[in-house]
């Protein structure tokens, strides 16, 4: 399934959401972190990520969901139990460099 990133704000929302759905690979994960950045340039507003659809994200993609979070502040909602699992060894990894 490709990706799909849609935004999803409520009117009085301090933050920005986006949907993610399919799956994340690392071109898709870089496109995503330019859209959180260009989000937080433009509004000054957080961003959160809702991830309760991804259906699977490589390493590659995991490690730059952690680098958005440890460097943009953006928060990762909706993780199952295997997108968090990931996300962890990708930040380990980071880590250990």
């Amino acid at each position: 399934m490709p990706t799909r990133i849609t935004q999803v704000d409520a009117q009085d929302a301090d933050a920005t959401t986006l949907r993610v759905e399919g799956s994340l690979y690392l071109a898709d994960a870089e496109l995503l972190e330019r859209v959180c950045r260009d989000i937080q340039r433009e509004t000054g507003r957080a961003v959160t990520l809702d991830l309760a659809d991804l259906s699977f994200l490589d390493s590659d993609s995991a490690s730059v969901l952690s680098r958005m979070r440890r460097e943009l502040g953006v928060t990762l909602e909706g993780l199952h139990l295997f997108v968090q699992k990931v996300i962890e060894l990708a930040e380990e990894e980071g880590h250990a460099e």
